[in-house]
């Protein structure tokens, strides 16, 4: 790792101001400590960071700090007084990073391309400053890189026996457990969880089944994720018995599906993030698409018109008839959900698992983690908490709620990737 301080000599300081970050490159579930030292002591100063995104949009965050008896700030240690996280909070300058004023509205921060790190600059300015930070000139800036992909992990392009994907390989020798990891409705090819999961030593084929939000036209079948499993087992650089499955919300629906009805996948394990079990045996995606339509009268919006799912959710719990019967998993599963989760009452559809699995004496594979304050996105750690974006459903364009309240948010992405990454190398490196 790589650590870079960036000096500033004031006309009235003959001592040089110093800004450091440790490590100033990093994975992105990593932690860094930024401090500035040689401040006048008792000095109030403001931390900020600044990203710009791939599709150009600016983020940042920012916290307010006074200078100890020795002119050192510390982010790891000190309290911030105010800005958009307040306390201590060591990687506050990353989680609670939101558009600049006057972004566009309903934005959400992904990375596009794992090969280039996301860029954040670090810099303190001189008071207590809320706005205008792009006109000021800082006292001193760092710049930071945070990457998914580790070196040495390998990206390869997907597209045999009709699956389409991006698999990365661990580095070294290998072989190594191996990953099926599946998004949600929002569909397109996300490879960013993969990348990291990868540089972990697990390799995860990030795998296209939905067009951006077109789930009425989604033409996957239940042999096309029987497929994909089968593409991650065979590989040569996986272990064919330590395969596992990881979805978030309808990638999680997926999941169930495979665990219980498939006769031809038999996962390791499972973890599934804000998901439920609607997807029953020989039903289509297409055809669920029927279902959400059929309910969608139960659906809402609140004042700031965006919408709400939950209540659709929980209609469709009371009198659906073609869900997956979990009872029939046989593998260690990881459930995650946020109680704050408006999109979908995914902690609601957790306790019907439970009681199915529990009925047909498979509770004790089941292990269930609920996040108050907690919403529906929930990402690698660190991952900027946004509760409302744009979203294409069947090319009708919307802004979806999907809860969460940033610090509380922010705790549970932590806490779950930890526990997530404890669960797959119990189970699947033991």
């Amino acid at each position: 790792m790589l650590e870079l301080s960036l000096r500033f000599s004031t006309v009235s300081r003959t001592v040089p101001l110093i800004l450091s970050v440790r490590p100033t490159r990093a994975l992105v579930d990593e932690k860094f400590k930024v401090w500035v030292e040689n401040l006048p002591p008792g000095s109030p100063v403001t931390l900020h960071s600044l990203h710009c995104s791939e599709d150009k949009d600016f983020w940042e965050a920012y916290g307010h700090y006074i200078s100890d008896h020795r002119g050192t700030v510390s982010v790891a240690e000190d309290l911030s007084f105010g800005g958009t996280y307040t306390g201590k909070e060591p990687m506050g300058l990353l989680w609670s990073m939101r558009p600049v004023p006057g972004s566009r509205p309903g934005l959400r921060l992904r990375k596009l391309d794992v090969c280039i790190p996301m860029v954040v600059h670090v810099s303190v300015y001189g008071g207590h400053v809320a706005e205008g930070f792009r006109e000021k000139a800082p006292l001193a800036s760092v710049l930071t890189e945070r990457w998914y992909m580790a070196p040495g992990v390998q990206r390869i392009d997907i597209r045999e026996k009709g699956v389409q994907g991006t698999l990365f390989i661990p580095s070294g020798p290998g072989p190594f457990p191996g990953l099926l990891d599946m998004w949600g409705v929002g569909g397109g090819l996300l490879e960013y969880r993969s990348a990291l999961l990868a540089s972990h030593g697990y390799a995860s084929l990030a795998l296209d089944y939905l067009t951006s939000g077109e789930v009425k036209s989604a033409d996957v079948g239940f042999n096309y994720f029987e497929a994909a499993f089968n593409t991650v087992k065979d590989h040569p650089q996986v272990i064919p018995d330590k395969v596992g499955i990881f979805g978030l919300s309808l990638g999680s629906t997926v999941t169930f599906c495979l665990a219980a009805e498939s006769n031809v996948v038999k996962p390791c394990c499972c973890v599934c993030v804000s998901g439920n079990h609607c997807l029953g045996q020989g039903v289509a995606l297409r055809e669920l698409h029927q279902v959400l339509v059929k309910y969608l009268h139960k659906a809402r919006v609140d004042e700031n018109n965006h919408h709400i799912w939950r209540e659709m959710g929980l209609a469709i719990i009371k009198d659906y008839s073609k869900k997956a019967d979990v009872g029939k998993i046989n593998c260690p599963v990881l459930l995650i959900n946020g109680h704050d989760d408006q999109n979908w009452p995914t902690v609601e559809f957790s306790e019907d698992i439970a009681l199915m699995m529990r009925a047909k004496g498979k509770e004790h594979l089941l292990t269930r983690v609920d996040y108050p304050g907690a919403g529906h996105l929930i990402e690698p750690p660190y991952s900027p908490h946004v509760r409302a974006t744009k979203f294409v459903m069947d090319s009708v364009k919307m802004i979806m709620l999907w809860g969460g309240q940033p610090k509380p948010h922010s705790d549970a992405q932590e806490d779950a990737w930890r526990k997530i990454l404890t669960f797959l190398q119990l189970h699947l490196y033991s």
